[in-house]
């Protein structure tokens, strides 16, 4: 578990009655950033409807499920919370497609990539306190920001964040809780906006095996509720698996410390082979039916002449 923090850009006193991570997580949910994520998206535009996940909703579900993994392998909460909740706060407006439009504009200043604005408003952009600029935030929540998500996305020039190594366990569960929500949430939005079918969900084994089950179990209940009790299901199959592997790579490995995590070089949290594979057919056929729904590539078309 990390306890002990490398400290602050900014030395600052220590506060009576909260943690480092604590003030992390505290800053990062009243920072202007934060509250900017309820009018961006990632697949459906924020008009179309309260019922589809903001960036905003997004974060708080990311940010229960690694509270859940972390509580459940006795790692720093405070920690993983403040992680999650900084995961998204670079994105730019209009989803993946505004960051693949904003990194073709920014082409010659160097990209534009959304871990390494998250860095940047947190360090910078912000402006709360009279002594330094952005939030001061600890160096681990700062590593978990840059090397967030997958292995392209480490930003190698960034040598203060030591990218040959692994980041810490509670950074590690925040990516896969990422994942876990936002497989879970595209298929709950894209059968409410029906640019997903159940027939089609149909061809993935993770969800119809879960699905008629409970189906079977609850025979009267409607749609609405089989939906719901299915993405339940899954995603509390897929944290369980995660935690059952963390604990078996732990033992394997023999790690006893943070800086043992560090040191295995690659994140250790991850699916077992099984959970793996579903999760794959799952993507594939969420990035086949939706992601290139004609409705989406539209409102793609449409930031595309807004940017």
């Amino acid at each position: 578990m990390s306890k002990n923090s490398r400290g602050r850009r900014y030395k600052e006193g220590e506060h009576s009655f909260r943690t480092v991570f604590q003030r992390d997580r505290d800053r990062i949910i009243h920072c202007n950033a934060f509250r900017r994520l309820e009018y961006k998206t990632q697949v459906f535009i924020y008009h179309e409807g309260d019922h589809y996940r903001t960036r905003l909703t997004h974060t708080i579900e990311v940010s229960q499920i690694a509270r859940t993994i972390a509580r459940a392998l006795n790692l720093n909460e405070e920690l993983s919370e403040a992680n999650a909740l900084a995961h998204d706060l670079g994105h730019p407006p209009f989803g993946h497609t505004g960051e693949k439009i904003l990194d073709h504009l920014m082409e010659e200043h160097g990209g534009f990539e959304h871990n390494l604005h998250s860095l940047r408003i947190v360090e910078h952009l912000e402006r709360r306190y009279p002594n330094f600029r952005g939030l001061n935030l600890t160096w681990e929540v700062r590593e978990g920001i840059v090397k967030h998500s997958s292995e392209h996305d480490r930003p190698e020039a960034i040598k203060e964040y030591a990218p040959e190594k692994a980041s810490c366990l509670e950074a590690q569960i925040v990516d896969v809780a990422d994942e876990i929500a936002y497989n879970n949430h595209d298929i709950d939005d894209g059968l409410s906006s029906e640019m997903l079918s159940v027939s089609q969900l149909k061809e993935v084994e993770l969800w119809q095996e879960i699905y008629a089950r409970i189906k079977k179990r609850f025979p009267r209940e409607d749609f609405k509720v089989h939906k719901s009790q299915t993405i339940i299901q899954i995603i509390n199959q897929q944290v369980t698996d995660l935690i059952t592997q963390i604990l078996k790579e732990i033992e394997k490995r023999k790690i006893s410390s943070a800086q043992d995590v560090r040191n295995v070089g690659k994140p250790i949290a991850r699916f077992s082979d099984e959970i793996d594979k579903k999760n794959t057919e799952l993507k594939k056929l969420i990035k086949k039916n939706l992601y290139s729904h004609h409705r989406v590539i539209r409102m793609a078309d449409k930031a595309d002449r807004i940017l």
